[in-house]
């Protein structure tokens, strides 16, 4: 982070601007989280995540 902050080196991002270390953080830590729930908590959050995006309309 020092590094990035004094320009010794640069951030790698990706084509839409992320930075590319948080986006593979990211998507190891959602995998962790699904394993870690059970298919009926996976179902809930599904289901409520529907919910809203039908209601955005």
């Amino acid at each position: 982070m020092m590094r990035i902050a004094t320009g010794e080196e640069a951030e790698v991002l990706t084509s839409d601007g992320k930075n590319a270390a948080a986006v593979s953080l990211g998507k190891k830590g959602g995998a962790a989280r699904a394993k870690s729930m059970t298919p009926e908590r996976r179902s809930e959050i599904a289901k409520k995540a529907a919910a809203k995006r039908w209601t955005k309309g």
